[in-house]
């Protein structure tokens, strides 16, 4: 049996009078047929499931109702996780139909792993920033104000790690943070809920966050854009749904979503 989809799942489902009698109807069928006729996976071909990660949250709601639009019927669900952990999970046959990474390193381990159907497509950039609570209490005005702080990064297998730590590293900041957590999510969590000084988060979690925090660019943050990469998966239900996602990913209608939560997209 395939592992369970770990991270924050989202689902909109619609039930009216046709689907209750619809379930009524395949109940009442059930009872009157063999044990093999249950074997399929009734509605998986009009379902779309996306492991995505975390940064991704906002957009990829968005983007879910424009899908759903262009698709009548069906239904797009979502795994919310650090990269590392959905690239494994989909490595180990997690019952999803696309994969979304933060970086290429990890996209790179899915499509050694052999479960990805084509080559990936690098479909937006994102940017670290810094950020603190709205009113700033530890009055920190750049990332060389980090030293002597409860700041918070991305533990290191993450992306958002990776590229903090770089950051951290050429910015001359060797103390310690308080606390690494599993991804961005958890970082901008953190902060806005005045348990952390500050926290290296993307340029799009500042953009979800608005008001809730004081953002400020770090030097060297444009040189270590991360790049951001979809691929249908081999466990697929439906790959024409899993393609059609991607291409709305690089679309006029995706780029402008992606752009506008903060996304450097072509």
């Amino acid at each position: 049996m395939p592992p369970a989809l770990p991270g924050r799942l989202r689902r909109r489902t619609l039930l009216g009078l046709s689907g209750l009698m619809a379930i009524l109807l395949i109940g009442l069928a059930g009872c009157g047929s063999s044990a093999g006729s249950g074997d399929s996976a009734a509605g998986s071909s009009d379902t779309l499931t996306v492991l995505a990660a975390s940064s991704l949250t906002e957009t990829f709601q968005r983007l879910a109702t424009t899908f759903e639009e262009q698709h009548p019927g069906v239904q797009v669900e979502f795994s919310f996780d650090s990269s590392a952990t959905l690239a494994q999970q989909a490595a180990e046959g997690a019952p999803a139909d696309v994969l979304a990474t933060a970086d290429e390193q990890t996209m790179q381990s899915a499509v050694t792993a052999g479960v990805t159907t084509a080559d990936p497509t690098r479909f937006a950039e994102n940017e670290m920033v810094l950020v603190a609570p709205k009113d700033n209490p530890a009055g920190i005005a750049g990332i060389g104000d980090l030293p002597g702080t409860d700041y918070v990064v991305c533990v290191e297998t993450a992306p958002c790690g990776k590229v903090a730590a770089a950051l951290l590293a050429d910015n001359g900041v060797s103390a310690d943070p308080a606390s690494r957590e599993v991804d961005v999510k958890s970082v901008l969590a953190k902060v806005v809920a005045d348990e952390a000084d500050a926290g290296l988060v993307y340029r799009t979690d500042q953009v979800a966050a608005g008001e809730e925090v004081t953002g400020f660019d770090i030097p060297g943050a444009g040189s270590q854009r991360n790049g951001y990469f979809a691929a249908p998966l081999e466990q697929a239900g439906n790959a024409t749904l899993a393609q059609d996602w991607i291409d709305l990913l690089a679309s006029g209608a995706g780029r402008g979503v992606l752009r506008d939560a903060g996304f450097v997209v072509g």
